[in-house]
């Protein structure tokens, strides 16, 4: 496949996610496919009633093919398991689905996707709403925030806020689990992850009160 715009001419007239999964692996529609090792699709059930939209994959998830299963992963389904949200009615994806990075020593560090690049992977995760057509979508982090929501989007202030949107009755946006790793201390990381699962139950409270 050569490189194009955007990933929108690779999409199926009729997708599921298996059909997506597999176009999605031959990807070229930005130079990313070029320093990742594979195109991390995102994983759950088609009838999950949650969707969590990171950023793109991290190092292990660029070994392994599989969304959030890094530290941070870890960390999602800690917070998760603790807000009474079961795991297997979650789908899990990125707004991009290939791994940017450069190199630090023998290192591989994250890198924030461009505008271009997030442009160019959309159509796939526009095509995984369709599919799944989730109650609730749940932005994790900045980049997918306003990637999602809108460039106006502040996590630091509307943070576990619901905005309107046609792509779910339900749609906001918390911290990224990434970032609680980054806290300075141990005091911080615990107050951060208490933070993070708040706003989970917080979500979740709202659907099972609307359903």
């Amino acid at each position: 496949m050569k490189d194009v715009d955007t990933a929108a001419p690779l999409i199926p007239s009729r997708p599921t996610l298996k059909k997506l999964q597999v176009v999605a692996a031959g990807c070229q529609a930005c130079h990313l496919w070029k320093i990742g090792t594979q195109t991390v699709f995102g994983e759950g059930k088609p009838s999950s009633t949650v969707m969590f939209v990171g950023e793109q994959p991290g190092d292990k998830e660029d070994l392994s093919g599989h969304p959030f299963v890094g530290p941070a992963g870890a960390l999602l389904d800690k917070a998760l398991a603790e807000a009474g949200i079961d795991r297997k009615s979650v789908y899990v994806t990125n707004v991009v689905k290939h791994f940017k990075w450069e190199a630090r020593g023998k290192r591989r560090i994250h890198k924030k996707p461009n505008a271009a690049e997030i442009t160019a992977c959309r159509p796939w995760l526009e095509a995984e709403v369709a599919v799944v057509k989730p109650r609730a979508i749940i932005c994790l982090g900045s980049t997918a925030a306003q990637a999602v929501i809108g460039p106006k989007f502040r996590v630091s202030i509307q943070r576990a806020q619901f905005v309107e949107s046609s792509l779910a009755p339900f749609v906001t946006a918390t911290v990224h689990p990434s970032s609680i790793l980054r806290a300075p201390t141990d005091d911080a990381r615990h107050e951060e992850m208490q933070r993070f699962t708040d706003d989970l139950k917080k979500i979740w409270r709202a659907l099972s009160l609307s359903s």
